[in-house]
């Protein structure tokens, strides 16, 4: 009975941390102001908590469920991913405190990010697609 509860909130808070990765896209972008960047900051909190969330009921659809390790492998990969935009954006929340507004080459940088985050986690369905066609598993 727990199984499909588990798989619900695994799915929810995998939409959730796309949906936030998203957001992050969209607010980060040229011309941004520094109240653009508090806010990117605090959107990039919310996708943390989503995204510990999706790994949370991962480990355990994968431990106690269902064994696929390719999903795993691209959500420590985007994980590790996140750490360089996630330390960005806390150093913009802290000049926007000053009034100073993120640099052109920076916000780019952070974008090439959550792009490359975006295309790995789109992957993660597939990955799913395969294991429940009994592939790789």
């Amino acid at each position: 009975m727990m199984e499909p509860l588990i798989a619900y909130l695994h799915y929810l808070s995998i939409i959730f941390t796309a949906g936030f990765l998203v957001a992050e896209l969209v607010t980060c972008r040229p011309g941004m102001t520094g109240e653009q960047a508090r806010r990117l900051a605090t959107i990039d909190v919310v996708f943390f908590v989503s995204a510990l969330a999706a790994l949370a009921t991962g480990l355990l659809r994968l431990f106690f469920y269902a064994k696929f390790w390719a999903k795993m492998a691209l959500y420590v990969i985007i994980a590790a991913l996140s750490i360089k935009p996630t330390r960005t954006f806390v150093r913009w929340k802290r000049a926007a405190a000053s009034g100073a507004a993120p640099a052109g080459d920076e916000i780019a940088g952070a974008r090439r990010f959550i792009h490359i985050e975006l295309g790995l986690l789109a992957l993660i369905p597939l990955m799913a697609v395969l294991m429940a066609r009994g592939i790789g598993r």
